[in-house]
């Protein structure tokens, strides 16, 4: 289990292990790779960032983390891996996102990627390149390095 403070000061704590947080994960985080780059998508408001976002009613983690990465991206993934959870309490209502690895399988252009400008692909390395203004706040936070070095740990990169 690791545990830290966010940049807004909220206690995080993270787990490779599913149900060991509490409570349920209600969002999904997915880190994608295609080919020799990092797929991420660029929200409006925040930056780059990973797809994700809130399971809908009646949908399972994972197919919550495809309809995320195909509404922000516009591709489709090969198997999920799952890598972790974490637990950011911000109030009294913390929340808890499943965070999933997969590769990409294909990108789809579309007209439409609601909340985001679509996909960007990053090719350098997302531990350092993270940190430039252009990213999300999200991106920055410790869960990130976690994940990562999960993801490298099981070998999926």
């Amino acid at each position: 289990m690791h545990m830290f403070t966010d940049q807004y000061g909220c206690k995080v704590e993270m787990s490779f292990e599913r149900g060991r947080l509490g409570e349920a994960p209600a969002h999904v985080l997915v880190l994608c790779r295609s080919e020799d780059a990092w797929l991420l998508t660029k929200h409006r408001e925040r930056g780059l960032e990973c797809p994700g976002g809130k399971k809908e009613p009646g949908e399972t983690l994972e197919e919550a983390a495809r309809r995320e990465v195909a509404e922000e991206t516009g591709a489709r993934v090969s198997k999920l891996h799952f890598i972790g959870e974490y637990c950011v309490h911000v109030s009294e209502k913390p929340f808890v996102k499943a965070v999933f690895f997969a590769r990409v399988v294909d990108i789809e252009k579309k007209d439409d990627y609601l909340e985001t400008e679509g996909p960007y692909c990053e090719k350098g390395n997302l531990l350092q390149t993270r940190f430039q203004d252009h990213y999300s706040f999200l991106m920055k936070d410790d869960m990130i390095a976690h994940a990562l070095n999960e993801v490298k740990r099981k070998g999926f990169i």
